[in-house]
This record gives C-alpha cells, structure tokens and sequence, in this order.
C-alpha cells in the first residue's frame, strides 16, 4: 500500500494542509497505523515534485503559515490507474501467529503446543468481542465499522487455521523432529 495514493485520495476532495491530511489519515483509516507528521510532509514534498499535488494557499491560525494542498489532474489520473489496479495477492506468508507455532512445536511438548494455540485462541475471541461491540455501537462511524469488519474477517481466518493446526498438533511435533 502506498502512502502516496492513500494521502492523494484523501486530498482529492479538497484542499488539506499536512496537520488536517495526517487527522484525516489516522480517522479514515483506523486500523493502519498512524502517520508521523514527518512522513506525511516528505510525502507531500514528493507529490508536490512529481506534480501530483500543488500548493492550494496558505492561511495562518495562531502559528506558522500553513499550506493547504490539492491534487493536480496528473494526480487524480495516477489516483484513478491505482484504484483499477487490483492488488496482488501477497506472495509470501508473515505471521507470527504461525512462527510461534512451529516454534512451540520445536521446543515444547504436544501439551505445550495446544496450550500456546489455546491461549492464542482466547485473545482472538476477546479481541473480537472487542471489534464487534464497537462495529454494533449506535452511531459508529462506516469507517470504524468497515475497519472492524475487516479486522473480524482475518481474526475468524486465524481462528480456523488454529483450529485446524490444534488437530494436527501431534502429527506436524513428528514432522518437525524428523
């Protein structure tokens, strides 16, 4: 995912100065990690140089001058060609979840595999009983409730691949000590 398109997209429906574009980042976008506002200004000083975005104007409330930014056209193309392109499936497999486990495979016994799995599975389900009462809270926000439906879609993937990894325990502690 790129900075760059994400914060084009966010300035594309009006001029934003870094402070309100970093705001609009870290509000739209609830579960992505928040952005520091030295990313957010070198981003826009590389669109800016790619002519993606330019200075809109500049106003000053209570401090330095500020500059808003807006997307240029060659912006708003580069948008749009980034929104039709569908991303990629990764090409490879990061997970903790799974490291640990074959880690806990190597050093522990079967009980200690399905202790981790177990434990695992536990902060899985509180997390989710965490992302469902926000999504189901009168006047949740579409953003919160889109970014906790996501969030329950890859907990509920894990909790399957948990499961299926616990009944396999004992046959994957026999592979991994060949």
């Amino acid at each position: 995912m790129s900075n760059s398109h994400i914060l084009l997209g966010l300035l594309a429906p009006h001029p934003l100065h870094g402070y309100e574009l970093k705001r609009a980042h870290d509000t739209r976008l609830p579960s992505a990690r928040p952005l520091a506002f030295g990313q957010v200004y070198a981003t826009l000083n590389r669109l800016v140089r790619d002519g993606l975005a330019c200075a809109a104007g500049h106003d000053r409330v209570g401090g330095p001058d500020r500059t808003a930014y807006e997307v240029t056209d060659d912006g708003r193309r580069l948008l749009l060609d980034w929104l039709g392109t569908p991303e990629p499936p990764a090409p490879h497999l990061s997970s903790i979840l799974l490291a640990k486990t074959v880690v806990a495979l190597l050093v522990a016994d079967e009980a200690g595999a399905r202790r981790h799995l177990s434990g695992q599975r536990a902060a899985h389900l509180a997390r989710m009983r965490e992302l469902t009462a926000l999504k189901t809270t009168p006047g949740s926000a579409v953003v919160d409730v889109l970014a906790a439906d996501l969030a329950i879609a890859h907990l509920d993937a894990d909790l399957r691949w948990m499961q299926t990894a616990t009944d396999r325990v004992a046959d994957l502690r026999l592979e991994v000590h060949r």
